[in-house]
């Protein structure tokens, strides 16, 4: 019997254009959606005494010396960007996460007293969450298949995670599936990956299989997009009703068991009440006299 399959589409989408300027810098166009990280990278080699500046806008947001690294020193850098940038002191890679409508602009590295490149970065689109991970919910039993949307922009990597675990990697012209034990044992024969597209597919779903997805792809060594997610693997065919009745029905079960088990004390126990009622002896002065 052929099993249902739910296509779950999660779509990256992105651009990237790349505009020489007569400076020597590049202007690196990118489109992403709501809720995505991104990083910009700066593909340099960095000295410890090299100075590294990130401007959004004109307005500098971050600030690498020899000693300190400072992230929104200002009050309108934080107010647009709150916690939610990121830089690495070794490469001076900028990273926005859960970036929203209003991150769209003007990024430019500045390295030393060098201009470096340009990053015009539009966001369109709105989160299911309000830019939480978006969740789906698929039955047990059933296919899903989480998909991407490169259209015809060349990647040079794309990684599929389940909770921090690598599922999945198309390098180039190679593809791997579930290379490490924890991977290989959780979903071993599972997983189907197309190499043209980068989607990935889940069969035969267990309710082991919730959990944080992620799918991180490389573009052309400039930067890198990640969109996480949430799927939920639920039994099918009970109703809400039906649970409860279980349930219910579950829990009287045990206590008929209990009192089979300890028959002679509940028998004891009713002695009392009855005495109790056709006295008014108090309860617990019947017990204590046997």
């Amino acid at each position: 019997m052929l099993k249902n399959k739910v296509i779950v589409c999660v779509f990256v989408v992105f651009a990237f254009i790349v505009h020489g300027k007569s400076d020597g810098t590049d202007e690196v166009s990118v489109s992403v959606m709501e809720g995505d990280s991104v990083t910009l990278y700066t593909n340099i080699t960095r000295n410890k005494q090299d100075r590294i500046k990130w401007y959004f806008n004109n307005s500098r947001i971050t600030h690498i010396d020899e000693n300190h690294t400072n992230i929104c020193t200002d009050i309108r850098c934080i107010d647009i960007f709150r916690d939610k940038l990121k830089v690495d002191s070794s490469t001076g890679d900028l990273t926005i996460t859960n970036i929203r409508n209003t991150d769209s602009g003007v990024y430019q590295l500045k390295f030393g007293r060098s201009s470096g490149n340009i990053f015009s970065v539009s966001v369109s689109g709105v989160s299911a969450a309000e830019g939480d991970q978006v969740t789906f919910s698929v039955k047990k039993g059933e296919s899903v298949t989480l998909g991407t949307s490169v259209g015809k922009n060349p990647f040079d990597v794309m990684k599929w995670y389940f909770n921090d675990i690598l599922m999945a990697e198309i390098t180039g012209d190679q593809s791997k599936i579930c290379t490490d034990v924890q991977c290989d044992e959780k979903f071993r024969d599972r997983l189907k990956l197309d190499h043209q597209t980068g989607s990935l597919t889940i069969m035969d779903t267990r309710n082991t299989d919730s959990g944080e997805y992620k799918v991180e792809i490389t573009i052309s060594s400039r930067f890198s997009i990640i969109r996480s997610f949430n799927v939920t693997v639920t039994d099918p065919g009970l109703s809400p009703g039906a649970k409860a009745g279980i349930i219910v029905g579950a829990v009287f079960g045990a206590l008929l068991l209990g009192a089979a088990v300890g028959g002679g004390i509940y028998h004891y126990y009713n002695i009392d009440v009855d005495k109790e009622n056709m006295h008014g002896v108090p309860y617990e002065v019947l017990k204590n006299d046997g």
